[in-house]
């Protein structure tokens, strides 16, 4: 499925009209004890923050709460080591948010993945579902 807000495919997912079966991929990065940090949902959080240097802008797009949002990003910084997104105060032209080399690096990144694998993937998701139908 096409998700237009972020420009690439999040989540493929491929129904079978005969069994109403669905297959589904996401992709996201998480720490060797299997702790997740980063997924396709933050991330495309840091792709808006970026298009719209704004992170009020961006929770608004997104429908995302002021508290809940900040926990998340300092967690994910923490949890990395590293900062994703500088923050400047507002003052008379207001505030502005940016991502830091490394969040941009992040998030282009996943836009990489989507746009080298997200086909190859989807054919092999079809193929999948095909070969589950053929024994049902």
């Amino acid at each position: 499925m096409y998700d237009e807000s972020y420009g690439r495919s999040q989540i493929i997912n491929q129904t079978s009209p005969m069994n109403n079966l669905t297959i589904k991929y996401k992709i996201w990065l998480e720490t060797e004890d299997n702790k997740s940090v980063l997924g396709e949902g933050k991330c495309r959080l840091l792709k808006t923050i970026s298009e719209t240097g704004s992170l009020k802008e961006a929770m608004k797009i997104h429908h995302l709460t002021y508290r809940k949002t900040w926990d998340n990003l300092n967690k994910i910084e923490n949890t990395l080591g590293f900062p994703i997104i500088e923050r400047h105060r507002g003052g008379k032209e207001g505030g502005k948010t940016m991502l830091t080399r490394q969040g941009q690096a992040i998030v282009n990144a996943f836009d990489k993945f989507h746009n080298d694998y997200d086909n190859l993937i989807k054919k092999g998701l079809d193929d999948t579902l095909s070969e589950i139908n053929k024994h049902l």
